[in-house]
């Protein structure tokens, strides 16, 4: 199933959503590393990490709930999309409330609550994570029709599986074989 958001040909949600969660893995690292040697830039860099992630986030989001809707309803990945979104929310909501409980100044040590927030919304990523990855390469979401490992570029405007032969050796495009039987 073809993405319908994309951007010069590929789908534009997986592009953006490597962005917040390495930000928002990346802010969980840094307050460890706070933690362990007072070293209070690796705090007011964890702040600025989760500010940007929530925000790209909530950007990768939209192109997300574009794919989504687009998913036939009653299949396998339109639940499988569900939970991978609803959980992201989650996650977005955590990392955003561990935010705001360490706006009072940002380099101090976080509180316990934001960063148990934080650390449990990290956990929770690997998994909406994961769900992501079998959207995409167990369930094909996201994948243009006909893709296989000789396809041509997605610049060149035509479709995935143009030039694709049969085992018999035909030239005719797979689209046009599929489309005269």
């Amino acid at each position: 199933m073809e993405s319908k958001a994309k951007l010069l040909g590929h789908p534009i949600h997986p592009m953006l959503i490597v962005f917040p969660v390495g930000l928002l893995v990346t802010a969980v690292i840094f307050d460890v590393v706070r933690m362990l040697t007072g070293d209070v830039a690796f705090a007011t860099v964890a702040f600025w990490c989760i500010a940007a992630g929530v925000i790209g986030g909530l950007v990768a989001a939209i192109f997300g709930l574009i794919d989504w809707l687009n998913i036939p309803a009653g299949t396998r990945a339109k639940t499988i999309g569900m939970w991978h979104g609803l959980g992201n929310v989650v996650v977005l909501a955590l990392f955003a409330v561990s935010w705001l409980l360490r706006r009072g100044d940002p380099s101090l040590v976080p509180d316990t609550l934001a960063f148990v927030l934080a650390l449990a919304a990290a956990v929770l990523s690997v998994v909406t994570s994961w769900l992501g990855g079998e959207m995409v390469s167990r369930l094909g979401v996201g994948v243009d029709r006909g893709a296989h490992l000789d396809a041509p570029s997605s610049l060149s405007g035509r479709p995935a599986d143009s030039g694709r032969q049969r085992e018999s050796g035909s030239a005719q495009p797979l689209r046009e074989r599929e489309a005269t039987g």
